[in-house]
């Protein structure tokens, strides 16, 4: 999200007008994840892409200059064939859509920067374009208020690519709407530093979300910090400490995190639920908490139980049950 702003920025300074291109939909192998854009200014600037360049860009830069001359928004369809596809690094073909619209860039901007003010205060939007008409965009924010009118079955869409942290093209009745999701950059909140939170931060990195290690002990302080918890935000508590956990759990569970995982028993857990419980939490917020934390793969070390713990709250956010895939029907 914050590459999208800087590019609005920089076309901001040299542009007037700009195409912008978005991903809309994909089907296969493709390199790029629904929402990624390219921008193609009147004065030919170009920035970003919507896939990692070769031949498929090259045909967004044409089809961006006939929607900039002709002011008609373009959707185009590419089919990837093998060589298509090797040229730009994948093993085998796929195909995918992209919406170009011609902007003035003073009538893009405004939407953007609500976007922005949204994420700012630590919450995910969706921006809900027809395709058929995107003068039209309504923008959806997690707590279900939208910024005019729009059908309760697209609003409810919404709330649940948001829900996913996904973008996507979805056909309703006789047209496509295009849900285009953005958020606070996912993280990791781990209390205690201790030998799993080694392998957590690792593996975390690796699925590219921030990470943050809170710990009472002096030793592996490094400063205060503000933290906020949101769809966003995974909390794992690995302290095993009642006198650090019922304290967080007060706080993050009633605040919304995506994942809120306990290290622990079954039996441990049952204990910490019924302190909370007396304690006046409601059984709704309880029933959030993943104690034992993690999935049964038969873990062992600490990078397996790390492992086991973030597939579970990949899992959770997506809305699966973690099962495997070859009982996928």
């Amino acid at each position: 999200m914050d590459e999208l702003f800087t590019d609005l920025e920089k076309l901001a300074r040299v542009e007037k007008r700009i195409a912008m291109a978005t991903l809309v939909a994909t089907r296969g192998t493709t390199p790029k994840r629904e929402g990624a854009k390219m921008w193609v200014g009147e004065e030919g600037r170009i920035l970003g892409s919507v896939t990692i360049g070769g031949c498929v860009d090259a045909r967004v830069i044409v089809d961006a200059e006939k929607a900039l001359a002709s002011s008609q928004p373009r959707l185009l369809q590419v089919d990837l064939g093998d060589e298509d596809a090797w040229e730009i690094g994948l093993s085998c073909a796929g195909s995918l859509d992209v919406w170009i619209e011609p902007f003035d860039l003073i009538d893009l901007a405004p939407v953007y920067q609500a976007v922005r003010a949204a994420i700012d205060g630590g919450k995910t939007v969706a921006i809900v374009t027809r395709l058929n008409d995107s003068a039209s965009r309504i923008l959806v924010t997690e707590d279900g208020s939208t910024s005019g009118p729009l059908d309760e079955e697209l609003r409810k869409i919404a709330l649940e690519l948001i829900r996913k942290r996904k973008s996507a093209t979805v056909s309703v009745g006789d047209q496509s709407v295009f849900f285009e999701v953005h958020g606070p950059p996912p993280a990791l909140i781990i209390f205690g530093a201790g030998h799993l939170s080694m392998p957590l931060v690792s593996l975390a990195h690796d699925l590219g979300l921030k990470t943050i290690v809170v710990d009472g002990r002096p030793r592996f302080a490094t400063r205060e910090q503000t933290l906020a918890y949101n769809s966003s935000t995974f909390v794992v508590l690995t302290a095993h400490d009642y006198k650090y956990d019922l304290p967080v759990l007060k706080v993050v569970l009633p605040a919304g995190a995506a994942y809120v995982g306990l290290l622990g028993s079954k039996r441990r857990g049952k204990s910490i639920r019924e302190f909370l419980k007396d304690g006046g939490m409601d059984q709704s917020l309880l029933d959030r908490l993943h104690v034992p934390t993690g999935l049964d793969i038969g873990a062992e070390s600490a990078a397996e139980i790390a492992l086991s713990i973030l597939a579970e709250a990949v899992a959770i956010k997506a809305g699966r049950r973690g099962a495997s895939l070859k009982e996928k029907v």
